[in-house]
């Protein structure tokens, strides 16, 4: 048999300590949840609220080395730009209704519906707008992940549920973390049943309290919130009553660490990528990445309406993330 090739210890003591120490508390972590969907002794915790822990680690972590090897950000090279990609185009779903268009939710309801996949890893919400994970086998299910949350969640752990429950394949939905995430985690055998990858596009994300007490703090009950998107420089809270809105820059001070070092906005490593950005209002710019994304775009253009995309506004984004980075 080869020999399997260790990572090495940055500090004393089990691996988990090394990742600790170089990634987690030097604030670099995505939050992206990929350890914690290859932990064999499945200690470590992803919390919509809290970084990524692994608690009682001095005595139950296994010692194999596995969320070293597959952290995305353990050799941290940033990814940027549009990436490559086969085409793009701007379309809005004719039965799905979304944050933009519904084109997430579209694609995995055609590969679901065309047998590419048996089940789907998604974000979906509580009347708080707390994240959680779910697995859904039929399209109509995929309404309950409808619109963006803003908010860390534990999809990993989640998809390794799914993986080892899946005969034909999974689709995975993520921001450009959870997709570097996904891409290590296949090393794996069992993960390379995630057949589809939808990436959306992404600035940041953020610490669920930490969203809750920046909207309070600004009188804003999130549990009202009919609807909660970024525009034009603006994060937008759409209530019963009317609409709240707020220069990004202000939340600033909330923005993690982990974040801050990302320069990947358009989910580079996906198979296909989605977002507002460079699309007219209520449609969805969508990148076509690999060959498997082309079969599912070719179906859901039978399916939507489809118009073009400025380009530039996407590039735009793209520096401008890359810059912060």
């Amino acid at each position: 048999m080869p020999k399997i090739e260790l990572p090495q210890r940055i500090v004393e003591g089990k691996f988990f300590a090394s990742l600790k120490h170089k990634v987690i508390d030097s604030g670099i972590c995505s939050h992206c949840g990929a350890c914690s969907a290859i932990c064999p002794a499945y200690g470590i915790v992803v919390d919509p609220s809290k970084p990524i822990d692994f608690p009682n680690w001095e005595e139950d972590c296994l010692d194999c080395g596995l969320c070293v090897r597959i952290c995305p950000r353990w050799d941290y090279k940033p990814k940027s730009g549009l990436g490559e990609y086969l085409e793009i185009f701007s379309a809005k779903s004719r039965r799905f209704k979304g944050q933009d268009g519904g084109i997430a939710t579209e694609i995995l309801a055609t590969a679901l519906e065309e047998g590419t996949i048996d089940r789907a890893v998604v974000v979906a919400r509580d009347e708080n707008w707390y994240p959680t994970a779910i697995t859904v086998t039929k399209p109509k299910q995929l309404e309950r992940a409808s619109g963006t949350k803003y908010s860390f969640a534990p999809l990993m752990v989640e998809l390794r549920k799914a993986v080892f429950r899946s005969k034909k394949g999974v689709g995975f939905v993520g921001t450009p973390c959870m997709i570097s995430g996904l891409r290590r985690l296949q090393i794996v055998k069992s993960f390379r049943k995630v057949k589809i990858a939808v990436g959306l596009f992404c600035m940041e994300n953020f610490y669920y309290d930490q969203l809750v007490k920046f909207l309070a703090d600004r009188g804003i009950n999130i549990a009202d919130a009919v609807r909660i998107g970024i525009s034009k420089g603006k994060f937008v809270v759409k209530l019963d009553d009317g609409v709240k809105s707020f220069p990004v820059k202000e939340l600033n001070p909330i923005v993690p660490s982990g974040c801050k070092v990302c320069e990947d906005f358009t989910a580079v490593e996906s198979d296909i990528s989605v977002g507002s950005v460079g699309s007219p209002e209520g449609f969805s710019t969508v990148i076509v990445r690999t060959e498997v994304g082309k079969e599912i775009a070719e179906k859901i253009k039978e399916r939507c309406e489809i118009g073009d995309v400025n380009l530039k506004v996407v590039e735009k984004l793209c520096e401008l993330k890359k810059k912060k980075g």
